[in-house]
């Protein structure tokens, strides 16, 4: 099976997707270990306490600006996930160099380390905000997948692959708007930025799963893009408190009234294979019509574009309830 046998590190696994990633794969497959490599020991303390402990678990403290310390832990790993990132939006606005510290010379780290430690695989997660930023955030990501998709030029004949993920906001993941609201509702005033705000969903479940069709598919330089539903801002607020005033505060630096994950210029190099899309690398080490035979994929039209506020699909209130019961807080009501 795809992870059986295998060591896998996660970088930021104690983040949400860390966790539910880790949990999944260790009830669906029997890996020899899984390394959660991170740098903030309590995260890591609680984590042990809390279900993830056994002779298949590692903890290894460090950080991903430290290059010795990845090096360290990469030492018979056999794939890694990065998920680590700084991701507040307005932070990195503040703060721009410490975020270019982690997640664009971080990445260049995990990438040198991999190379250099005989890793297989590497899928590194990304963002919607990294399609055409505007933002600091979304140019470091943007930055980091460009690096990833380069490196399988770099390995050599290293047997290594190197991948990207990017989807949209991750419900209930930490710092989202969902438990933002259901923070918020009990003060009676859910603060709105922009009443034609849109933006694209995914569930942790969904996101774990696509890391795994990544890991088990690619053939190096990929960008990942699953198809996926929108929601509207005013539904969400809606969906968490139809009794609370909606007060609508204005756009923050840095934000979109859409997101992107796949631009126009991107849709000449998209191909669509069922469930996702894929981004192929422009400057490939494989040729595009064997990939398209592989998969049955097609090409998108020119000019095509992946927009949350264009999407085909759209979450209802009544849905986002649903969602936030199975997938934030079974206790939810309204």
């Amino acid at each position: 099976m795809l992870l059986n046998g295998k060591t896998i590190l996660v970088n930021c696994g104690t983040g949400s997707f860390g966790k539910a990633f880790i949990k999944i794969i260790r009830e669906k497959y029997s890996p020899k270990k899984v390394i959660v490599f991170s740098r903030d020991e309590l995260k890591q303390f609680e984590m042990q306490n809390n279900g993830f402990d056994g002779s298949d678990m590692r903890y290894f403290l460090g950080d991903v600006r430290d290059k010795d310390r990845l090096f360290r832990a990469f030492e018979n790993v056999d794939i890694v996930v990065h998920a680590a990132a700084l991701k507040q939006v307005p932070a990195a606005e503040y703060n721009p160099m410490e975020f270019v510290k982690t997640n664009v010379l971080g990445a260049q780290n995990i990438i040198d380390a991999a190379i250099d430690r005989g890793v297989k695989n590497v899928v590194a997660l990304s963002t919607d905000k990294a399609a055409a930023p505007i933002n600091l955030y979304g140019a470091t990501k943007l930055c980091s997948d460009k690096l990833f998709v380069a490196a399988n030029n770099m390995r050599g004949w290293k047997d290594i692959k190197f991948s990207v993920v990017r989807y949209g906001n991750v419900m209930g993941s930490r710092g989202s708007v969902i438990p933002f609201f259901i923070n918020k509702r009990k003060d009676g005033i859910l603060p709105i930025t922009d009443e034609s705000m849109t933006r694209f969903n995914i569930t942790l479940e969904e996101g774990v799963n696509m890391v795994l069709y990544a890991i088990e598919n690619a053939w190096g330089g990929e960008i990942f893009v699953p198809k996926i539903p929108s929601y509207r801002i005013t539904d969400v607020a809606e969906a968490v408190g139809p009794e609370c005033k909606k007060e609508v505060v204005g756009i923050r630096p840095g934000e979109k009234i859409h997101e992107e994950m796949i631009t126009e210029s991107d849709s000449y190099y998209t191909l669509d294979v069922g469930n996702y899309y894929i981004i192929r690398p422009q400057d490939s080490v494989w040729t595009e019509n064997d990939f398209m035979k592989e998969f049955n994929a097609k090409r998108v039209e020119p000019n095509f574009k992946y927009n949350s506020g264009t999407n085909s699909e759209w979450l209802t209130v009544s849905e986002l309830r649903q969602l936030i019961i199975d997938h934030v807080d079974p206790n939810f009501h309204v």
